[in-house]
């Protein structure tokens, strides 16, 4: 005797999935710059400086001078050997007086006439250290100065974004089964 005996034979589902990836591009135009710089103000005045030279002292040691000093230092020596020749005329007339006492005021006045005293001599071209004077006052630079603010116009663009999303199908591929017999 034969049992009945029960087959079973199953077929399990499949499934598919088929995904398309998220897409995104983003762009960002330059943004619209506008800069103007206006120009500083700056306002300089300026004291120059001075320098005094004096050299009169020099041109004077150098006996170079001016018309006025030389006729005054003239008329002073004038006056001066004037007085000496009176002096000196003064001086004779004693001398000649004199003469009775036994002295001969006519050799020694001959004497003096025919051996002058030697002169003095010196350079007198070279003027002394430091004769020239100098006197310096130095400029003076006064500066004022205005900065200006630069004007900036920034017109900010925003992002372009495009975004495409991402999807996910899926579907049976294949169906599940079970399939009973009973065999004999």
């Amino acid at each position: 005797m034969r049992i009945p005996q029960i087959q079973m034979e199953s077929q399990q589902a499949k499934i598919s999935m088929q995904t398309m990836n998220a897409r995104q591009s983003i762009q960002q135009p330059q943004a619209d710059l506008r800069i103007e710089q206006p120009k500083a103000v700056m306002k300089m005045r300026t004291t120059p400086g001075k320098l005094t030279i004096d050299q009169s002292q020099a041109w004077e040691e150098m006996n170079v001078k001016s018309t006025f000093k030389a006729v005054k230092e003239n008329a002073v020596k004038g006056n001066q050997k004037v007085m000496e020749g009176i002096a000196r005329v003064a001086q004779e007339g004693d001398e000649m007086i004199e003469i009775q006492n036994g002295q001969n005021a006519y050799v020694e006045h001959a004497k003096r006439q025919a051996n002058p005293p030697m002169p003095e001599t010196n350079i007198t071209w070279i003027p002394s250290p430091f004769s020239v004077k100098t006197h310096y006052q130095p400029g003076h630079v006064d500066i004022q100065f205005q900065p200006r603010k630069p004007s900036i116009d920034a017109t900010v663009r925003k992002p372009v974004i495009q975004y495409a999303p991402g999807d996910v199908q899926i579907q049976l591929a294949q169906r599940n089964h079970l399939k009973i017999d009973l065999i004999k």
